[in-house]
């Protein structure tokens, strides 16, 4: 199904990185060198572009991670196909001599189409189709309809008995009047041929059946539905960074059931997206909370992950991130930082619990740090720059229960603000 869409994105990735759409006279140079019809050039190029194997920036072209992954990562894979199933009618056009609305209300009513052909577990006839199609987009129009209202001077002048009752009767609704006739037959033929264009459908003589690849596409939209409903505190619909507020007090378990629900009502770019823009905020735990959401992201969230890598702020999260998403033992990821990068992150982590946490976890979090003793904890900790050492420093010597260690805690913090290094 996306063979060839492969093939010429890696040739358009391979010819000349970042480099724009494909002209006729690079068509023609993609043809020859793949031993394929221009029309075959044109059309797995927009499979490409719409199973995200290439994506198009600024008149650009790049690979997309789903490219760089197809060897070694079947979700890769099962993902570019969901998103080129979710583009069936970009793949397969409407007719063009029907209006555009009634083309938006047949794409809309295509799920449950697709419902009760996976519930049917085999084929199911043209005329029960047509007829669930016809029902749905009845109820569109239903749904979609404005009901007019009578005066609403007789509502308004009605206050005894007599009145509400001529209120109540001029305000009642009026029937909205039948919708126009639509060409739902063809519409159905051309939904079904587009959905069987993608690999979803097998179409037979009046009937049609699910393929194996369209009933596990059905269920992950069942699931991810449910997920998006099991939002255990309630964020779903709010911003990364509300989000995010919403987890800090939750244990891991709930947390990632949360993460799971946010992400399911978004497409996944979009939300790579926001986690990273709240990760380079000020707020530390919020940082923390992110690379926490990205892990659940899993594989899609690497080429973000790794673009932040360079961001002194974000680059010991990153680092981790993506010796855990390469398959390093829990116990030893942290040696992938240099003493310079574990101390910034020591700093960032205490600045989150001394923003959000209590004065015995801030004590506790010394026990943490790379450097095994304070001396020299507080000698590098003054030297690794982080905006953050003053007020974390401050904070741990206000916390602190031994007199001795907290004026050396404090002294540092001194020089620190005084610039003493």
């Amino acid at each position: 199904m996306l063979a060839d869409a492969v093939r010429i994105a890696r040739w358009a990735a391979d010819r000349d990185p970042g480099a724009g759409p494909l002209a006729e006279e690079a068509q023609e140079r993609a043809a020859a060198a793949l031993d394929l019809t221009q029309d075959q050039v044109r059309a797995s190029w927009d499979r490409a572009r719409l199973a995200g194997l290439v994506e198009v920036h600024d008149g650009t072209v790049r690979p997309g991670w789903r490219l760089r992954a197809w060897d070694s990562d079947d979700s890769a894979v099962l993902r570019g196909w969901v998103a080129l199933f979710d583009a069936w009618s970009l793949v397969h056009p409407a007719p063009e001599d029907v209006e555009p609305t009634t083309v938006a209300e047949v794409v809309e009513a295509v799920p449950q189409v697709l419902s009760l052909l996976q519930l049917s577990a085999g084929p199911v006839t043209a005329p029960a189709l047509l007829d669930l199609l016809q029902q749905r987009v009845a109820e569109l129009h239903e749904e979609r309809c404005e009901v007019p209202y009578g005066p609403e001077s007789a509502a308004a002048g009605a206050e005894d008995a007599g009145g509400l009752a001529l209120a109540v009767e001029a305000t009642a609704p009026v029937a909205p009047a039948a919708p126009p006739a639509v060409p739902l037959p063809p519409l159905l033929d051309w939904a079904l041929e587009g959905l069987a264009a993608v690999g979803a459908l097998i179409l037979g003589k009046g009937q049609a059946t699910l393929t194996p690849l369209g009933n596990w596409a059905v269920w992950v939209k069942l699931e991810q539905i449910c997920v998006a409903a099991q939002s255990p505190a309630g964020n779903i619909e709010a911003s990364a960074e509300h989000m995010l507020r919403g987890c800090a007090r939750l244990t891991p378990g709930p947390a990632r059931a949360e993460y799971r629900a946010w992400l399911a009502a978004r497409t996944v770019g979009s939300a790579i997206s926001e986690l990273l823009s709240v990760a380079r905020g000020e707020d530390a735990l919020l940082r923390g909370l992110a690379f926490e959401a990205l892990r659940v992201v899993g594989a899609p969230a690497e080429p973000g992950v790794r673009a932040v890598a360079d961001d002194s702020s974000l680059r010991p999260y990153a680092l981790l991130w993506l010796a855990e998403y390469e398959g390093a033992d829990p116990e030893d990821v942290h040696e992938v930082l240099t003493r310079e990068e574990s101390t910034w992150l020591w700093v960032d982590t205490a600045a989150a619990v001394a923003d959000h946490g209590e004065s015995e976890l801030l004590v506790r979090h010394l026990d943490s740090a790379v450097q095994g003793n304070v001396p020299t904890l507080l000698r590098e900790v003054r030297a690794v720059g982080h905006p953050r050492t003053v007020q974390v420093l401050v904070a741990l010597a206000a916390a602190h229960p031994d007199p001795t260690v907290a004026k050396a805690v404090r002294r540092a913090a001194f020089q620190v603000h005084n610039g003493e290094g």
